[in-house]
């Protein structure tokens, strides 16, 4: 029985937040102003904190450079790692076409997010995500060249080309935009790869760590956070019975869950009426806050939930 009970207890999971902003939401979408930067950070971070201070919860924020290098965000990135969290590296400028990037952009952009962040937050970034699942081979090596332990930039489903052409039909962005945007979520062979972590093997035989967000495990469908408040709009039964059937499956198969959010899946219209437009901003915050309190106790009703750099570190010393 003891034995059974310390199994439980070594089952981790991790949960993570995007630090999308507005602006970067409206420069996906092709909308005009984005590049003035419009925040809602101000809203976003104090509101977000206080509710996983409620949740007892440590998470990961992957923290965009440009953020970091304007005045007025700095106060609200500094209670990020004031409250007790964890920052990684979410690119600076956040583009989802890193894969298409040279060696030299690479590093830049790399290399400035880290810095700015480091200066932002006081933390040194070890863990990256691109924008939109986006990578490539030699970003992994600017990476691991720059000492990060982890990327977590891989999402494996099959329906990566779907959920672009519905972005597409959704957005303003003209010819060209959608041509830069056109691996945005990746493709079908995404679904093919692994959704426990592993090493990716890079030149001189080096290696790094890959957290793929994880997806229902064989079908390989997505269950983060913006996919169950879908479900929840049409019936929270649905949506609770979707989310244990994804839990059943990572249990059965031993997945230890990588758990994505999004700021849009935790603040509503009636917070950010800016983007009032996006799907699920009908849904308020507050409705939005009960689902996530529902996901974070079915979490920690089975799993030992950390931080990714922790699940990277139970990883690195579990696979030697």
């Amino acid at each position: 029985m003891r034995s059974i009970f310390n199994k439980m207890k070594n089952r981790i999971a991790s949960i993570s937040l995007d630090l999308d902003n507005q602006w970067s939401y409206m420069k996906i979408h092709g909308d005009k102003g984005w590049d003035k930067y419009p925040s809602y950070l101000s809203i976003f971070v104090p509101y977000m904190l206080d509710l996983l201070d409620k949740l007892e919860l440590r998470i990961t924020f992957f923290v965009v450079g440009k953020d970091a290098s304007i005045e007025e965000n700095l106060p609200y990135l500094r209670m990020l790692t004031d409250r007790g969290h964890e920052i990684g590296n979410h690119s600076f400028n956040h583009e989802s076409w890193l894969q298409k990037y040279s060696r030299q952009e690479l590093e830049k952009e790399i290399e400035d997010a880290e810095t700015i962040i480091e200066k932002a937050t006081g933390y040194k970034t070890k863990g990256f995500r691109g924008p939109g699942f986006s990578w490539s081979m030699e970003m992994l090596e600017v990476l691991k060249d720059r000492g990060y332990i982890f990327d977590a930039s891989t999402l494996p489903t099959y329906i990566g080309p779907i959920a672009r052409k519905y972005y597409f039909w959704k957005s303003d962005l003209s010819k060209e935009e959608k041509k830069d945007r056109s691996e945005l979520f990746g493709s079908f062979k995404d679904g093919l790869r692994s959704l426990k972590p592993y090493f990716h093997t890079l030149r001189q035989n080096r290696k790094l760590l890959e957290i793929p967000v994880t997806t229902i495990p064989i079908i390989k469908v997505p269950f983060h956070l913006s996919y169950l408040l879908y479900l929840s709009g049409i019936s929270p039964l649905l949506m609770k019975m979707y989310f244990s059937f994804a839990l059943f499956m990572c249990k059965l198969t031993r997945t230890s869950p990588s758990f994505l959010l999004h700021p849009l899946d935790l603040i509503g219209g009636d917070k950010v009426t800016e983007l009032a437009f996006f799907p699920g901003m009908n849904i308020k915050s507050n409705d939005k806050a009960k689902v996530f309190e529902y996901v974070v106790k079915k979490l920690k009703n089975n799993y030992r939930v950390v931080t990714m750099e922790e699940h990277a570190e139970n990883e690195l010393n579990s696979q030697g």
